[in-house]
């Protein structure tokens, strides 16, 4: 790949919108459901997942219910999208604030990471 190639991939992945905002791991089986905010839900999602699957996740509990019931017994969904200008701005107070919104209006949610 030449330069002026790999430049433009790294300026394109810079630029780009990935979808900030509220993820949500939901127990069909207990109705637990456990949020966090992420940068890239996408990338959070995997992320959760890979770490669950590996017996490696920091909230035990999670860890728990999903060695016992599996990965087929959780909802994933993104709860709320941030809307926001610029992909370069550290938006981490906006989505705290958002995450303190969703936590106090679910029953029974608790945070993905403590």
């Amino acid at each position: 790949m030449d330069r002026k190639r790999k430049k433009e991939l790294i300026e394109e992945y810079q630029n780009r919108r990935p979808e900030m905002g509220i993820i949500c791991f939901r127990s069909l089986t207990t109705e637990e459901t456990f949020l966090g905010g992420s940068n890239d839900t996408k990338a959070g999602f995997n992320s959760n997942r890979f770490k669950l699957n590996a017996n490696g996740h920091p909230n035990k509990r999670l860890q728990e219910l999903w060695n016992q019931y599996g990965e087929d017994a959780f909802e994933l969904s993104v709860m709320q999208v941030l809307k926001y200008e610029d992909p370069k701005a550290d938006h981490s107070e906006e989505l705290e604030k958002l995450l303190i919104q969703c936590l106090e209006t679910s029953n029974n949610a608790r945070r993905i990471w403590r």
